[in-house]
């Protein structure tokens, strides 16, 4: 594999869908209030993807020098594992990104509110710098948070709360509290994702001590907390159109048909390799979800 097709693997394209699927669940809840600002939306998705590949790099950056990538990890080979890409080259790709991606958030903040309204520049400034330090501090560091089962929660976090109604935000400048809902829903689907990935390297990073939550839980609780995560936001999801009474939403709830079947899927299973197809099938059906719901938004109009 030649160094270009490395950083292309390192980046990991697979998981840029899901990154944005935030993104588009908070511009499409700002279309149905009469929002919309084509800047803006150009500048949150490169923003968010600038934090996903970050994440991605650092957390190969980070597994790779601790030694967590080793023979006994189930998914694909990682750049530092493969050795055709140098810790320190990592370590400039990173800073390359960071900046880059600092660059778009800045962007994003001046196209969002301009000059007049500070405060919301300096809270959307804090939660960027936040941002860009989490997607390096999951793997990298003594304290890396993933190594001591604090990776759902972050995940949650940014993937779910601040992605969701902070884009809202970024185009109503106001918070809407039904935002939540959906917010939850995308949160919990895209930690649905990771806790699939810690199912799959439970073993390795067991033996690595990397101390991810599946690996607090063990495999039968991990289990059940998958299931959970799915259920509630489908739940979540459905409180959210009972409430608007929205009902052309109900038809992006056929997203999660595939998800329940995945749950089958996942309830059989007893080997941990053969989860990893079913992380791409859960990924694709939670940026299906935010696609098809910002799709009906924008033709059902506003509510």
């Amino acid at each position: 594999m030649t160094k270009l097709k490395t950083w292309i693997a390192a980046a990991r394209l697979r998981t840029l869908p899901l990154s944005v699927a935030g993104i588009l669940m908070g511009t499409a809840l700002a279309i149905q209030r009469g929002f919309f600002d084509a800047d803006i939306f150009i500048l949150a998705l490169l923003t968010t993807l600038g934090l996903q590949i970050l994440s991605n790099f650092a957390n190969d950056y980070g597994d790779g020098i601790k030694g967590t990538d080793n023979h006994e990890r189930v998914g694909p080979m990682r750049a530092l594992q493969s050795g055709i890409i140098t810790h320190q080259e990592m370590k400039i790709g990173m800073i390359i990104t960071s900046v880059i991606t600092l660059i778009f958030a800045i962007a994003l903040i001046y196209a969002a509110f301009g000059k007049d309204n500070f405060l919301f520049s300096l809270i959307f400034f804090l939660l960027g710098i936040s941002a860009l330090a989490a997607s390096i501090k999951y793997t990298v560091g003594k304290s890396a948070y993933g190594y001591r089962g604090l990776g759902d929660l972050f995940v949650f976090l940014f993937f779910g709360l601040l992605s969701v109604i902070g884009s809202y935000i970024l185009y109503t400048e106001a918070f809407w509290f039904p935002s939540v809902l959906q917010a939850i829903s995308i949160g919990l689907l895209s930690t649905a994702v990771l806790n699939l990935n810690n199912m799959r390297d439970r073993i390795s990073d067991k033996n690595a001590g990397k101390n991810t939550l599946v690996v607090k839980l063990g495999a039968k609780r991990a289990k059940n907390y998958h299931y959970s995560l799915i259920v509630i936001a489908a739940i979540s999801a459905l409180v959210y159109i009972v409430l608007v009474q929205n009902w052309w939403l109900t038809i992006s709830l056929l997203a999660f048909i595939p998800l329940f079947i995945h749950l089958k899927k996942v309830s059989k299973t007893k080997d941990p390799a053969t989860l990893d197809p079913e992380l791409k099938k859960v990924a694709i059906s939670t940026f299906l979800y935010a696609v098809l719901f910002l799709i009906i938004s924008t033709l059902a109009g506003g509510i």
